[in-house]
């Protein structure tokens, strides 16, 4: 299979990395209205978090690589802990985005499915990829009832809610089942993505997750 394509019963389509759910991250797209110094803020701080670690990353070289005064950074962000909630909600509505406009190519829900897995496997391939930057804050932050694991959270109900509606709208009967495992295969790659030949991983992440589509499919 060729990076970048997935195929299903509506043919070859073409996935121009719609999920991004690592590498750089340009803030701008989602903080239209935001200052510029908010901006850099957030965007150095993202990627910084994502390549290094959340604890491992401390005020004062964020402040240093955005190039902003101390009193900018509290202006913008109270505590280092909304700066961190402020990361995660963004890289959620960054994916959000890039669901909503991949529904505009096309209506066929199994097509959609292929394009979330090919785009994840892509993903991790690319430069830099250090894991799902949700299931990384999610270990930072373990207290389930701290804000951030709460926005972990909720970017995990709303994929898997995504994901679910595709599934049963693809014809699986127990989408709920069929969801769980493309769910966890999802995890699994992400972490698999990581540690093991990231090009095996996306392999096989692509033949399972049309196994489990094409078996869900056929449970009656």
């Amino acid at each position: 299979m060729r990076q970048g394509e997935g195929t299903s019963r509506a043919g070859r389509i073409r996935v121009e990395r719609p999920f991004q759910y690592s590498g750089a991250v340009n803030a701008s797209h989602s903080s239209a209205a935001a200052s510029p110094a908010r901006t850099r803020l957030l965007e150095t701080a993202s990627n910084v978090f994502y390549a290094d670690g959340i604890r491992h990353v401390g005020v004062d070289r964020i402040i240093a690589e955005a190039q902003v005064t101390r009193a900018t950074f509290y202006r913008h962000f109270p505590s280092k802990e909304d700066l961190v909630l402020a990361h995660v909600e963004q890289r959620d509505q960054q994916i959000r985005s890039a669901v909503t406009e991949a529904f505009r190519t096309t209506t066929d829900p199994e097509a959609l499915l292929i394009m979330l897995m090919a785009g994840i496997g892509e993903e991790i391939c690319g430069p830099g990829f250090r894991g799902c930057p949700f299931i990384n804050a999610a270990a930072e932050y373990p207290d389930p009832e701290h804000p951030v694991r709460q926005a972990v959270q909720a970017h995990r109900s709303w994929f898997r809610q995504t994901v679910q509606n595709l599934v049963a709208a693809a014809g699986c009967p127990d989408s709920e089942h069929t969801t769980a495992v493309l769910v966890l295969l999802r995890d699994g790659a992400m972490a698999g993505g990581n540690l093991d030949d990231p090009a095996s991983v996306r392999d096989h992440l692509m033949r399972t997750a049309r196994a489990v589509l094409a078996e869900g499919r056929s449970v009656r």
